[in-house]
């Protein structure tokens, strides 16, 4: 059974690309998006993080903060990000906590095997810390434009 739209977020703590401690009270009376991604560096995600980065700008406009997540660890995050230029942190959750609580850790299927893994999500997090939206078909190439309403 997944998270649904009006509960409260699961709280969290992680550490990001820098080894700073991250949770989810440090962003009480702020907008949250807060997105699941499988790994760094791989097409997929980075089309993703570069769609977030590229609008970035207009997302902190409307008073979003913005927190990635994987299993990756920190090392790998901050390549990452250097690589790419991304402006927000990537939290590295390598105790698959965060991805259990939010229930983002399932099967998969690539070329035929299924596997483990993260599945892409990302949970819009109201100001008061409630779930306000979570999407789960996201489109990495207009993922700004899901979150913003704007799916031209």
């Amino acid at each position: 059974m997944g998270l649904e739209v009006g509960q409260p977020a699961p709280a969290f703590s992680a550490k990001d690309q820098n080894g700073k401690e991250v949770k989810l009270s440090d962003f009480k009376g702020k907008k949250l998006i807060l997105y699941f991604y499988p790994k760094d560096n791989t097409p997929t995600c980075t089309t993703q993080a570069c769609n977030l980065r590229d609008n970035y700008k207009m997302l902190l406009k409307k008073g979003y903060k913005v927190l990635g997540v994987s299993v990756d660890d920190e090392k790998s995050h901050l390549k990452f990000i250097k690589k790419y230029d991304l402006p927000f942190p990537l939290l590295a959750d390598t105790t698959h906590k965060m991805v259990e609580d939010y229930r983002v850790w399932g099967e998969k299927t690539l070329f035929g095997r299924n596997y483990m893994g993260v599945l892409r999500t990302t949970f819009v997090i109201n100001e008061q810390g409630v779930i306000e939206e979570i999407i789960q078909k996201v489109e990495s190439k207009n993922h700004a434009g899901q979150i913003l309403g704007n799916t031209d």
